[in-house]
């Protein structure tokens, strides 16, 4: 009988990062960091055309969050935050921390790797805080995160995969989902539309 394969001590946290651009103004993006399960340590994957990437290689420090906040995470994705949002100077590193979150990592960059199309960012946990209750598990608030991953791929996969995976990820907002979720499921198929319209203009 095979063995299975040992699974990695890593996983993928889907969460908000915050950072600081050269002119000194904050920067929000979402982002799905390797973490290990102390949290004491993670890795960035950004491309390294990104803003997120350019700033953390000059400042070097950053927040990384997490929320359940399903709107926000769905604006952040398509880059549609509009103003950025409520938050306080963190703790130890030169950055923001998102006050509507529920928990916050405060970080400094140990090691950058170029080798790759995508950057490895190896950062450290330096300080850490809870802002509030985490509202718990809900199939509504997962859909919301599994279609804004769809959304930032509209470019990589047929129009047809995308469309069928926005009705089935609708119907689980449609049963689960409260009044948040069903704003950023309607958010998400406004911007997958738009952008097809747009594409068929051209």
């Amino acid at each position: 009988m095979c063995k299975p394969a040992r699974r990695t001590e890593f996983m993928i946290l889907e969460g908000l990062v915050t950072t600081i651009s050269p002119d000194g103004t904050p920067r929000l993006a979402p982002m799905g960091p390797k973490v290990e399960s102390d949290m004491s340590r993670f890795l960035l994957r950004p491309f390294p055309t990104s803003q997120t990437y350019q700033n953390l290689l000059k400042h070097g420090e950053g927040v990384l969050h997490t929320t359940d906040d399903a709107l926000m995470m769905a604006k952040a994705a398509v880059g549609a935050v509009g103003s950025f949002p409520p938050a306080r100077a963190a703790s130890v590193v030169r950055g923001s921390v998102l006050t509507g979150a529920c928990r916050y990592f405060e970080f400094r960059v140990r090691s950058i790797d170029t080798s790759e199309p995508r950057v490895r960012i190896e950062a450290e946990v330096v300080a850490t805080g809870v802002l509030r209750e985490f509202f718990g598990f809900n199939r509504a608030k997962h859909a919301v995160i599994e279609a804004a991953i769809l959304a930032t791929r509209l470019t990589l996969l047929p129009r047809e995969e995308i469309e069928a995976e926005f009705r089935k990820l609708r119907v689980i907002v449609e049963k689960t989902g409260g009044p948040d979720e069903f704003e950023a499921m309607t958010f998400l198929e406004a911007h997958t539309q738009h952008h097809y319209s747009a594409e068929a203009a051209r």
